[in-house]
């Protein structure tokens, strides 16, 4: 870990793995959560999460591994600033960024700061209840009480009810969306990727960072508007 906080070239190519692990993450979630619109009343959805949620493979080795990888592009994403910020020599360096880069890739501290706001927020809504229900109360049945078969899909509905939360998720998936249409073609470039497919890969970016967040935004709103 000291080698990588010392190296800033590591310290770059760390940052893109963590955020390559992140995005393959995203769109796993994003499939997941896209089948609780089918028109099968949950069913599909509720399925997936209970296997998900009660497999031990899931639960007890990537579950911890991704809530590393979580911290890890964050703290990374701060020492980074820090450090080139420090690297300025000077308290208010001005320089005509907006010259040669883009508004975002100038203030993806910023975008990624209400972003972990937001996976705060979303853990409070759904991860701390869940661990709480499994690991706190011994509950793994997936049921609840007054709910025929898995709780999941119910719970899904019951929190995007409230217009605000709404709201706010929309704002997140706004940030998100405008933190990674800079964010994937730079971590592919920290990584070395070859001239000959950066433009596929701009355009691939371009589109996973507007088709997810939007994804996501219809979820919210399916959810509110059937609540």
């Amino acid at each position: 870990m000291s080698g990588i906080l010392s190296s800033s070239l590591a310290r770059k190519f760390a940052m893109a793995i963590s955020a390559l692990f992140l995005m393959v993450f995203l769109l796993q979630h994003f499939v997941i959560n896209l089948t609780s619109i089918f028109p099968n009343n949950g069913s599909t959805f509720n399925g997936i999460s209970h296997f998900m949620g009660t497999n031990p493979l899931i639960q007890y080795l990537i579950q911890p591994i991704l809530i590393f990888g979580v911290v890890f592009h964050f703290v990374m994403g701060f020492v980074l600033e820090i450090k080139n910020k420090k690297a300025q020599g000077v308290k208010y360096y001005k320089n005509n960024g907006a010259a040669n880069s883009t508004w975002m890739s100038r203030n993806m501290i910023y975008s990624g700061l209400f972003i972990l706001i937001f996976i705060i927020i979303h853990f409070v809504d759904f991860w701390f209840p869940e661990i709480n229900t499994k690991f706190i109360q011994g509950d793994w049945t997936g049921t609840h009480k007054g709910i025929e078969g898995y709780r999941y899909y119910h719970e899904l509905q019951e929190k995007f009810s409230e217009l605000w939360r709404v709201l706010l998720y929309i704002i997140g998936f706004v940030f998100l969306s405008l933190h990674l249409l800079h964010g994937f073609s730079s971590a592919f470039q920290s990584m070395g990727a070859n001239n000959k497919y950066t433009k596929s890969m701009k355009t691939f970016g371009k589109l996973y960072a507007i088709i997810i967040p939007v994804g996501f935004v219809i979820i919210a709103l399916f959810h509110y508007f059937n609540s």
